[in-house]
């Protein structure tokens, strides 16, 4: 595309917000212009772009003629009420919220997955749950090779995934508990400092979280394949940056530890971190502010006939938000998709 392409990030004064300009700028996207928008409250705040600073912007419902690609992270709400007007105004919209996520309108993309679903965009493309994509780039490559039936899937995530909010009750518990004071739970319903709360999300009439059903959702989703069957348990615990998963995965052919290693090692965004005997394995500190999936631990599973386990590592502020979010910017342009093919598919939202 010829197009000097004008981009926007939207909610560009939160950590991912930022984080996704931090990548724009980083892996030299190739836009003309970017600019920044927040609330009204956020207007006139300056934000890091390069060496530059951005102004950031009022975000209204005018504001997208003549943008060509908005990557959002503003949350839901925000993105339910400002993305149709984006795609009505011909701007692609990446939005990094569940809000569009179950939407058949919108294609819901892991580009080391399912690349070839942004051809049917019809304006929206969502971005999904940092915990599913981290998941589903180390064991598309194992599906595709051996059909995977069943996935159980217990995470560990980072207070980071709640925002900066959870990051600063994080701080400020630990702080008050080493100076003998009771710490105040705020954003979490119980101490998350030296504790884990199997809880993320709101609680549903299945007893599961809403957290667990995305992942089981979105993984059918992306790998566009019902007949895979997926439970979650999903866990907040007390680690800044960077999920981590416990994934036991049953196949219909077998697939050998080594086999496996082998081949993700292989696989686009995968890097294999696996070596027991010398202690190597992937945790969420060493590995927080890179790009690749870590995958480690990987064994097979002496249970069943067909099964592996594994460790899968990720920054979830970088791949499971503001980078996915890019190289689905990437994408669409190296395929020449940046353009709204239907501006009415959203024109009742």
């Amino acid at each position: 595309m010829d197009k000097k392409l004008t981009v926007a990030v939207v909610g560009a004064t939160g950590a991912v917000g930022r984080e996704m300009l931090k990548t724009l700028f980083d892996r030299n996207f190739p836009a003309a212009k970017v600019r920044a928008f927040a609330s009204a409250r956020s207007a006139g705040k300056k934000v890091p772009f390069g060496s530059e600073t951005l102004i950031v912007e009022e975000l209204k419902e005018d504001v997208f003629h003549g943008i060509d690609l908005a990557v959002f992270s503003a949350g839901g709400t925000t993105s339910l009420k400002f993305s149709p007007h984006a795609a009505r105004a011909g701007c692609v919209v990446v939005d990094n919220s569940a809000a569009w996520r179950m939407d058949d309108r919108c294609p819901l993309v892991v580009p080391e997955v399912n690349p070839q679903h942004l051809e049917k965009h019809q304006g929206i493309i969502a971005n999904p749950n940092c915990s599913t994509i981290q998941m589903v780039v180390a064991l598309k490559p194992i599906h595709d090779a051996v059909k995977i039936k069943r996935i159980v899937v217990s995470t560990y995530q980072a207070v980071s995934g709640t925002g900066q909010k959870g990051v600063e009750e994080l701080e400020r518990q630990v702080r008050d508990l080493f100076n003998g004071r009771e710490p105040e739970n705020k954003v979490y319903p119980f101490r998350i400092a030296f504790n884990i709360l199997p809880h993320i999300d709101v609680f549903l009439e299945n007893d599961y979280t809403k957290e667990e059903m995305k992942m089981v959702n979105e993984t059918v989703k992306i790998f566009d394949d019902p007949s895979v069957k997926v439970t979650a348990t999903c866990a907040r615990v007390p680690v800044f940056y960077g999920h981590s998963e416990s994934v036991n995965v049953e196949t219909e052919n077998k697939m050998t530890a080594k086999e496996a290693r082998i081949l993700l090692s292989r696989s686009p965004g995968v890097s294999v971190y696996d070596n027991p005997r010398e202690t190597m394995y992937p945790m969420p500190v060493p590995h927080a502010g890179e790009d690749p999936v870590f995958v480690g631990r990987i064994r097979e599973d002496e249970s069943v006939a067909n099964g592996l386990n594994m460790w899968i590592v990720a920054d979830n502020v970088r791949k499971g938000a503001a980078l996915n979010a890019v190289q689905i910017a990437e994408k669409l342009l190296a395929r020449d998709l940046v353009a709204v093919r239907d501006k009415n598919a959203f024109a009742s939202d």
